[in-house]
């Protein structure tokens, strides 16, 4: 399944008890779409997954499938560092309907690459959901090597894979050698460009909960043709896509989310909120750029 150029990973509005606020959920998921989200992913890194409980991610799962009503598909991130409990959340999330799933690689085990492979094998035969892989080395401490991503989109219902690893030698090496129909999206906003340039069909970002216009324009302006005018846009955001990670994502985008009016709240401990003078900073960045 092709989830789109533009993909948002979205953030977990919290009220002020720190409990998940579905009214503020809706308000967001109907910015998102928009401003030129065409695929939500919920309860990834950015929507605060360690800290959310099984329940509460398969309630927004089924909230934002309801909010979206079919302008967007909805990615629920399901994936865990145990095999057993990311299947029995993917299963939970089949049952409400969502469009597909994301799967981290697994964290804080450093399994080996023969142990990646079983890892997301194990899971793709207990759903008919198409599987998004999410590679991130620089949280989960193992990078999945292009040889093991080649070797897993031989599995049907795997189809993209989510490419934070930042080295562009490999998501090259992996798109080609992976068939036409699987899909390599970039997981870091200003990679965007140099993605999309050697293959690539998309980003899944952060930025776009504020810039998603611009990033939809300058999406737009490569895949026509206009490199330059693509460019230029590239250019003129990376400030703000370095900007938004001054502290640990999600913290300042929320930040910059709530400046902004569209009302998020807090992050959940043991992440924490911008002081003072980081918010203004972001928000100069921002001013700077509109």
């Amino acid at each position: 399944m092709f989830f789109g150029r533009l993909v948002t990973a979205m953030v977990t509005p919290f009220n002020d008890q720190m409990e998940v606020d579905y009214e503020l959920t809706k308000k967001l998921v109907e910015h998102l779409i928009a401003t030129g989200t065409e695929t939500i992913v919920v309860s990834g890194t950015t929507g605060e997954s360690p800290t959310l409980t099984n329940a509460e991610k398969l309630q927004l799962f089924a909230k934002v499938l309801e909010y979206a009503g079919g302008k967007a598909k909805v990615i629920a991130g399901t994936g865990t560092n145990s095999t057993a409990s990311t299947i029995e959340l993917t299963k939970g999330a089949e049952k409400i309907g969502v469009d597909g799933i994301m799967i981290v690689a697994p964290y804080y085990n450093k399994p080996s690459q023969e142990g990646i492979i079983q890892h997301f094998s194990a899971i793709a035969k207990e759903t008919k959901l198409p599987i998004m892989i999410y590679n991130v080395p620089g949280r989960t401490s193992v990078n999945i090597q292009a040889t093991t991503i080649v070797e897993l989109a031989k599995i049907t219902n795997i189809v993209a894979v989510k490419e934070a690893s930042g080295d562009l030698t490999q998501m090259a090496e992996i798109i080609r050698d992976t068939p036409e129909d699987f899909y390599l999206y970039s997981g870091d906003d200003k990679m965007t460009i140099p993605v999309l340039s050697i293959g690539g069909v998309g980003i899944v970002s952060v930025a776009s909960h504020v810039v998603g216009r611009e990033m939809k324009e300058m999406i737009h302006s490569f895949i026509e043709g206009d490199v330059k005018s693509a460019a230029k846009a590239h250019q003129k955001l990376i400030e703000l896509f370095e900007g938004i990670f001054l502290s640990s994502n999600p913290a300042p985008i929320k930040d910059l989310l709530n400046v902004l009016g569209i009302e998020t709240g807090s992050v959940r401990l043991p992440l924490i909120a911008l002081t003072t003078e980081q918010s203004q900073y972001l928000k100069a960045i921002y001013d700077r750029i509109k």
